[in-house]
């Protein structure tokens, strides 16, 4: 209303431009580059010039997937469509024809268990059940030697201890080469 009565009066309000005004020289406008932040290269942001985080999500692309009943039902709805009324179910319901056309096709040769989708990634392997007793005694094994290195390595230093102290250590009448 104010904005009326001001017309009405021949006057604007400060800042406001009317056809054919001039653009230069007026006390307290703004230049463009200044409400949109762009400013001169390289000048510092001013006190009202705030950075603020790129607001835009970027979206994760995930795999959509549909029941067997979706799918049959789809199909059902497909088959009573008559001229032009099958694009408008798909673009409805968001569905490529190269899918449906897929989902048909496997419909009419009696796949049903097709019509889920199959798991993605490399098949797993087969459990091989006695792989898990030979993981095991591997296992057992290299501790066991790890053990023997260390029990041998123990038996050396007693020999120079003793060589060095001047004891005389008795030997086992059986010594086999370890």
């Amino acid at each position: 209303m104010m904005e009326r009565s001001m017309r009405a009066a021949g006057t604007r309000p400060q800042g406001t431009k009317g056809p054919g005004a001039p653009t230069e020289g007026r006390q307290g406008e703004r230049s463009e580059p200044c409400l949109t932040g762009g400013g001169a290269p390289g000048a510092a942001p001013g006190p009202a010039e705030v950075s603020r985080p790129d607001p835009e999500v970027i979206a994760q692309a995930k795999r959509r997937t549909f029941a067997v009943k979706y799918k049959l039902r789809l199909l059902a709805e497909a088959d009573k469509c008559v001229n032009g009324e099958l694009g408008a179910l798909l673009r409805r319901e968001g569905i490529y024809d190269s899918t449906f056309r897929r989902w048909r096709k496997q419909r009419d040769d009696g796949n049903l268990t097709t019509l889920t989708p199959k798991p993605r990634g490399p098949a797993p392997r087969p459990v091989d059940p006695q792989a898990k007793r030979v993981a095991e005694l591997e296992r057992e094994n290299r501790k066991l030697t790890a053990r023997l290195e260390k029990a041998a390595l123990i038996i050396e230093i007693q020999k120079k201890v003793a060589s060095l102290l001047g004891i005389e250590l008795a030997k086992p009448e059986d010594q086999g080469d370890m």
